[in-house]
This record gives structure tokens, C-alpha cells and sequence, in this order.
């Protein structure tokens, strides 16, 4: 027979992969910045790759770049703060405690090449 496995997570998650930049600080400094890629989004929770370790408990913001645009002209990030609970050489995950939308006020420009 099978084993069953029943899924304990409240949220689902998601499998997004979209670039992010980090700033991680603790009793109000900040320890390190870095950028990453989103590995699993959910409304309560966010795992990404890095490329070093982060220090577990730290307070963390992340800034994500969103695949849409508002008005299909001006680009979107996805503000993210939380703590990081879990974290090793090259992945940390975070329980989201805040998250916004942001629209960045210049519309993006498209890359021209030039001869």
C-alpha cells in the first residue's frame, strides 16, 4: 500500500522564480546585502537562493521584482519583510511578517542595441 503524506502547511506554496535583492540587519544594523532568486512564495512564507549563509533570527527585507507592470509601463516590486528561520550555504527561508506593492514612478526602458 502507498504511504499517504499529508500536508501540515496552512498556505500553499508556490514554485516562482523571480530575482530579489536582500538586506538583512540586526539590533538596528545591517549585517549584509545581497541578491538572490525566489525559490517558494506563499502568503506567510519565502524561500530564495543566496549565495551565503544568513544568520537565523535576523531581521530581513526583501525586494522583489515583480513580472508585471502597472499600466504595462512602470515596474512593480514586492516589498517583503520577516525573519529568517531556517538558512544554510546557499538557500534561507523567511516567515513573512509584511508585504506590499510598490510602482516605481520612472517607466522602465527598453534595451536598444546600438551598431
Amino acid at each position: 500500500m502507498p504511504k499517504v503524506t499529508l500536508e501540515r502547511r496552512i498556505t500553499r506554496r508556490y514554485d516562482v522564480h523571480l530575482p530579489l535583492q536582500y538586506r538583512v540587519s540586526q539590533k538596528g544594523g545591517v549585517v549584509s546585502v545581497g541578491s538572490g532568486t525566489t525559490k517558494e512564495m506563499s502568503t506567510s512564507g519565502l524561500s530564495f537562493r543566496c549565495r551565503r549563509s544568513l544568520p537565523v533570527g535576523a531581521h530581513i527585507e526583501i525586494v522583489i521584482e515583480w513580472p508585471a507592470r502597472y499600466a504595462d509601463l512602470y515596474p512593480i516590486d514586492l516589498v517583503l519583510t520577516g525573519f529568517i528561520v531556517r538558512a544554510d550555504t546557499t538557500r534561507a527561508a523567511v516567515r513573512v511578517t509584511s508585504r506590499r506593492f510598490r510602482v516605481l514612478q520612472q517607466p522602465a526602458t527598453p534595451y536598444r542595441a546600438s551598431a
